[in-house]
């Protein structure tokens, strides 16, 4: 039986003949599929940036944004019907190259797509722009004078692979914005973005020259420093060594939004912990700990839950362990490389490691359940610091007294700190937004919706579009001077 093999990426204005392709191989579960990926050399890298350029000149940056917003909602809307073929190619072949359940990808698509409908993307727009219109053309300021927002030329992206469809946001933002848009597949998961590509080009094909989509290898090759050379803007995604060796290639002129890796943690106050409230707690904090085996940057490692509730923080904790039991059964663990094996591994004798060197005072500390099982849960009486834990479902559950007690645990992890979910009353939960706030958390989320981010969140507590353009504004002064030159002034 031959193995299937699928094209990935978007290259307006070239044939596949004229490219080489690299062929990557992905297996799961007795199933196996080829993906082949373009390597372009520096040449066609020039004249693709060159293309998509003067294509975004000529056509994405003359329409309204209204119009772009429909265009994207439009294929949105085909991603989101299950029974066209578009949503049933991700379906079928996403949880193969990432190894994801099938029922977790086809959940997780759905709920993602569903936040780049319309109605979403207007408060994407309005979120960084209090008159979305200065995307439009010139708009009066209070302060007298106008304003308008250019976004990029050349937009170029590269794009991390660790969650399916996660090229979507920066895509997006690319399009509001009017930009150009080049983005790099990730080797990890490589088909997404060519697919939704040219399913844009498809709903509306005066813009399909407007964006690419390429590959190379690594930190790149000559191609690869093509684009950079060319680019006004790069978004990028990943580790911080990889972020900084393409920071090392970039012109000192060109703009740089990196995005690297962050950690993530919940805050359970004793008010959420009576016998009602707390299982259902602890199903939804599972859910934030199995969406993607924990890849996300906003995902949790660690759960700081407060003493003094109808339910302990350990009984917390095996409700939690239940919880992620439950999971496995419906949304099996994809399953692990050598790699991943050993960290996880290496993580939990380091928890049973702790328990058994500690005193007898701390000896409630504890990794629940099997090792062999597909999670795990260490629970600590002691203060633990935020720490990364292995992912792939492995979570520490830590009680403290007091909620004020988690800020300097988490402090000291400054500029990694994204996301913390919070589960605490109204007065609780502004007070300790406030401190967390301080501490460098730029996400505060329920628990539950901590792997979920809402449209037009503030990624990394920047601004999603608002870093893209560039501001040109009409003094006061320039339009005061136009009027005696105007043929109405004689």
């Amino acid at each position: 039986m031959s193995i299937p093999r699928i094209q990935a990426g978007y290259l307006p204005g070239l044939a596949a003949a004229e490219v080489e392709w690299q062929v990557l191989r992905f297996a799961q579960s007795g199933q196996a599929l080829e993906v082949e990926v373009p390597v372009l050399s520096a040449a066609q890298m020039d004249a693709l940036a060159a293309r998509v350029r003067q294509a975004s000149a000529l056509h994405l940056k003359t329409m309204p944004v209204s119009e772009i917003i429909a265009v994207i909602d439009q294929a949105i809307a085909r991603l989101l019907d299950r029974s066209d073929p578009c949503r049933q190619q991700a379906e079928a072949f996403l949880p193969l190259v990432s190894g994801y359940d099938q029922d977790m990808v086809r959940l997780g698509l759905t709920g993602f797509f569903k936040t780049f409908r319309a109605a979403q993307l207007r408060r994407f727009v309005a979120e960084d722009f209090a008159n979305p219109q200065v995307l439009d053309g010139f708009q009066p300021t209070p302060k007298g004078g106008a304003v308008r927002a250019f976004g990029p030329d050349l937009l170029v992206h590269n794009w991390a692979g660790n969650v399916p469809a996660l090229a979507l946001w920066s895509l997006v933002c690319g399009l509001l914005v009017k930009a150009g848009n080049i983005g790099k597949l990730p080797s990890a998961e490589p088909l997404f973005a060519g697919w939704f590509a040219r399913l844009l080009a498809e709903v509306h094909p005066p813009i399909a020259d407007c964006f690419a989509v390429v590959w190379w290898r690594g930190a790149g090759d000559e191609g690869a420093s093509a684009l950079y050379a060319q680019a006004d803007t790069v978004l990028a995604y990943g580790g911080n060594e990889a972020l900084d060796a393409i920071r090392r290639r970039l012109p000192v002129t060109t703009r740089f939004l990196p995005h690297g890796h962050k950690l993530g943690f919940g805050v359970v106050s004793a008010s959420a912990l009576d016998t009602q409230k707390a299982p259902a707690l602890a199903r939804l904090a599972a859910w934030d700990v199995m969406r993607y085996d924990q890849q996300g940057c906003y995902s949790p490692h660690v759960f700081y839950v407060q003493r003094g509730g109808a339910v302990s923080p350990r009984v917390f904790a095996n409700y939690l362990a239940g919880e992620l039991a439950n999971l496995q059964r419906r949304f099996p663990r994809r399953p692990l490389d050598v790699e991943d094996s050993t960290a996880v591994a290496r993580w939990q004798q380091g928890v049973e490691w702790k328990a058994l060197s500690a005193s007898s005072a701390e000896s409630a500390d504890q990794l629940i359940g099997s090792p062999q099982a597909a999670w795990s849960v260490a629970y600590s009486e002691t203060h633990q610091a935020l720490a990364p834990t292995a992912t792939q479902r492995t979570i520490q559950v830590v009680a403290v007294d007091a909620l004020d007690e988690v800020v300097p645990l988490v402090a000291p992890h400054s500029r990694f700190l994204q996301t913390a979910g919070v589960a605490a009353a109204p007065e609780e939960l502004f007070r300790l937004a406030g401190l967390l706030g301080a501490a460098g958390v730029t996400r505060i989320s329920a628990i539950g919706s901590m792997s979920m981010p809402e449209a037009g969140w503030h990624h990394d507590g920047r601004f999603n579009l608002l870093d893209l353009v560039r501001m040109v504004e009409i003094e006061n002064s320039a339009e005061l001077a136009a009027e005696p030159l105007a043929p109405y002034a004689d």
